[in-house]
């Protein structure tokens, strides 16, 4: 009878094989580090970053390599993660992880009223921490600069794309030039705007005649029609 239990330890052996090792979290910490290392280099400034705590006690089986990116709607920086993927396995694993970026990053220099339209006396740079800031801070004097306040800014706030936008060029009731281009001409034309529109707006103008037609608006205040 005491060599039942060793034919039945037999048995489990024989169809289940070896007992299968947790994974090596010291290998997913080197493959994450590897990532992150490589993903840094193009963010401006100076960049650092920290990995956490890696819980690979429950993913079991080998790995022929590891596939490593950032988690869907994950962050550039700040505290935000990354997932590893088991090549050759079934199992993924998010691993927390921070990234500090100082960089320079743009401010409003003096108050701003809404529908004014920025220059470069409005806006400065100011170095810090991107990870404590708001998303969609901008860091780039040319992305403000011509642009009109969406509301009332106060000094000191940095600035986001969200609070400017492209300043209106078209009046609705005003007279507008229409070009209309096609496959090898152009015609010209007078017509009146029904809407107020920004550079690359898509607006309605009616002609003389009374037809209405859609065009895109230029820089210079034209509107544009392609047949």
């Amino acid at each position: 009878m005491r060599i039942l239990p060793a034919l039945l330890t037999a048995l489990v052996l024989i169809f289940h094989g070896q007992p299968v090792l947790a994974a090596d979290s010291s290998a997913i910490r080197k493959a994450v580090d590897e990532f992150l290392r490589n993903q840094i280099k193009g963010l401006p400034g100076t960049a650092s970053y920290s990995i956490g705590n890696i819980d690979a006690e429950r993913l079991a089986g080998a790995c022929q390599g590891f596939d490593v990116s950032m988690g869907s709607g994950a962050r550039p920086w700040g505290k935000t993660q990354v997932v590893v993927g088991c090549r050759g396995g079934t199992w993924k694993i998010w691993v927390p992880v921070q990234i500090r970026v100082v960089a320079e990053y743009l401010v409003i220099a003096r108050p701003i009223n809404a529908g004014q339209k920025l220059t470069d006396a409005d806006v400065r740079g100011q170095l810090g921490e991107l990870s404590d800031l708001p998303n969609g801070v901008l860091m780039d004097k040319e992305q403000a600069i011509g642009r009109a306040a969406v509301a009332s800014l106060a000094a000191g706030r940095p600035l986001r794309a969200d609070m400017i936008r492209q300043p209106t060029v078209v009046q609705q009731g005003q007279s507008v030039k229409i070009i209309g281009t096609g496959s090898g001409f152009q015609v010209t034309n007078e017509g009146r705007a029904l809407t107020n529109a920004v550079v690359g707006q898509v607006t309605q103008v009616r002609l003389n005649s009374g037809q209405i037609l859609s065009g895109v608006v230029r820089a210079d205040g034209s509107v544009e029609i392609r047949f």
